[in-house]
């Protein structure tokens, strides 16, 4: 099977084209000629790009969902390819309702008619790892079943094999391989699909941005019925909307979409620099407008955490470029670890008003701040910048709730929009309330620890006082040592020149 699954691959590669990305380096050139010659039927006037797409769409779900994955590493794509692959679309045939009511009777231990009250075997929607049902519980509520496709582990498994064969092919022939770092890039995939794969892990990222946004006028989050959800099941309320894409509709049922569009911006800021922990999958199939004007959101496979230090630095990253503070980026970036710590601040600092300042002549409503962090991307590969796993997912994020936004309000400007959140979270973070806040929050800490110091504090001056003495005795020793060899040094010498005498 493996094998079977290896020769598809090469035949498809090679159907497509996609050996000219292989046979352009110098160590296999001389093969483009001969595989040219034997393949001379192939009609390679597509551009490359669109053939990578259509490949991965023709090797099927996994292949197309690593692409889609790959749209987001513009760190490490060239931006043709980054464009075309964010164009892929993971439609799959939904699989036999059958094998759904067996998936439900292995997990639920009874068949869904006894479970449910109702139960629609046509599913509403279905995708490369699972498919969605319609059903109502006894008490009448209703719900959105997804189910995990079966049999999907292995087939996962064997491709993520051949990935890695093929990553590791990426290392060994170009001599920018380790640099693009396709092994890592294979590893990301790995765990965001796998973590897709345990239905309990994305139940619990549904709950806990519902409890971030319990009661928010913006946002609206299905609860998790729990009592029926394991790793291949889970169960969520139903929920009634207008997909975001389809704006005609939504005007025909009395939307404000520009207040829709300045929500979008700041239940995303507020995702990221509030809790931390936002839904980094949100693109138009995954985000319905409910009948009041708020958002629903759905799929939450995906998320993305941040730490206080990413939040930090972040917010400092956001509000220098809207001041167009160039060298306040480059510090930042060095500050944080993004970059070489030898990186010359001013070098930094000119590369980033290259990028920057020609945009900051146009109207601010005509900016797109996901595109200044794309060309940011681009920009940082000759500084090594090392681009952080949950910051690519944060620009992936940005640049959808961009997208989204903007085509529901073209006017809108997510800078201005921005700005005086970011403000107002960073006077929160560092003012005298926020002095008091942390000192709440680690008081029963300090509380604890306070006892102990004195004790704390002995040891370790003891502690220390022995590592002196310790080192103060190997120094001795090492000098001891280099005397006794230059003294016999010196013996030898007058031996020598008695001897001569």
């Amino acid at each position: 099977m493996f094998l079977l699954r290896l020769f598809k691959i090469i035949h498809v590669v090679f159907a497509y084209g996609l050996d000219e990305f292989l046979l352009g380096h110098e160590r296999v050139r001389g093969l483009r000629a001969l595989v040219r010659g034997v393949l001379f039927w192939r009609d390679l006037s597509t551009p490359r790009a669109v053939r990578l797409r259509r490949a991965l769409e023709r090797l099927g779900p996994i292949f197309v969902k690593f692409g889609q994955v790959l749209s987001t590493r513009r760190d490490l794509m060239p931006p043709d390819i980054a464009d075309e692959l964010a164009r892929l679309q993971d439609r799959v045939p939904s699989f036999d309702s059958a094998l759904a009511r067996e998936v439900l009777l292995r997990n639920l231990g009874l068949p869904p008619e006894v479970v449910f009250k109702r139960f629609d075997e046509k599913p509403v929607a279905s995708a490369s790892v699972a498919q969605v049902h319609y059903a109502v519980l006894p008490d009448d509520q209703e719900v959105a079943v997804k189910i995990l496709r079966p049999g999907i582990l292995p087939i996962i498994d064997q491709d993520l094999a051949l990935m890695r064969i093929m990553a590791g092919l990426v290392e060994w022939l170009f001599s920018d391989g380790k640099r693009l770092r396709p092994r890592e890039v294979v590893a990301e995939f790995d765990k965001h699909l796998h973590d897709e794969l345990d239905l309990m892990r994305e139940a619990a990222n549904a709950s806990q941005l519902r409890r971030n946004f319990l009661h928010s006028h913006m946002l609206i989050v299905p609860e998790v019925h729990w009592d029926y959800c394991s790793r291949e099941v889970m169960v969520l309320q139903w929920m009634r909307g207008t997909p975001i894409g389809q704006i005609d509709r939504l005007r025909a049922d009395g939307i404000d979409l520009k207040k829709l569009s300045r929500y979008g911006v700041e239940i995303f800021f507020t995702q990221v620099f509030r809790d931390g922990f936002f839904h980094a999958d949100m693109h138009p199939g995954n985000i319905f407008a409910a009948a009041d004007g708020r958002y629903i959101a759905l799929d939450f496979g995906i998320v993305g955490t941040l730490t206080d230090f990413d939040k930090h630095y972040l917010a400092v990253n956001f509000l220098a470029f809207f001041n167009r503070d160039y060298k306040r980026v480059a510090t930042a970036h060095i500050e944080s670890g993004w970059v070489p710590p030898e990186t010359r601040v001013e070098e930094l600092e000119a590369a980033v008003r290259t990028v920057c300042e020609p945009i900051f002549d146009r109207p601010l409503s005509e900016i797109s701040f996901g595109q200044v962090l794309l060309r940011l991307f681009e920009t940082s590969r000759r500084f090594n910048v090392e681009i952080q796993p949950q910051l690519v997912l944060l620009q992936k994020t940005l640049l959808n709730v961009e997208g989204l936004g903007r085509q529901l309000n073209p006017d809108l400007d997510l800078w201005q929009t921005a700005k005086p959140f970011l403000e107002r979270w960073m006077h929160e973070q560092f003012g005298f309330e926020a002095l008091v806040r942390n000192l709440k929050r680690e008081g029963p800490q300090f509380a604890a620890l306070l006892p102990e110091l004195p004790r704390r504090l002995h040891e370790a001056l003891s502690n220390n006082q022995g590592d002196v003495m310790k080192q103060a005795y190997i120094q001795l020793m090492r000098e001891q040592k280099r005397q006794n060899w230059l003294l016999a040094v010196i013996v030898g010498l007058l031996a020598v020149l008695v001897l001569l005498r």
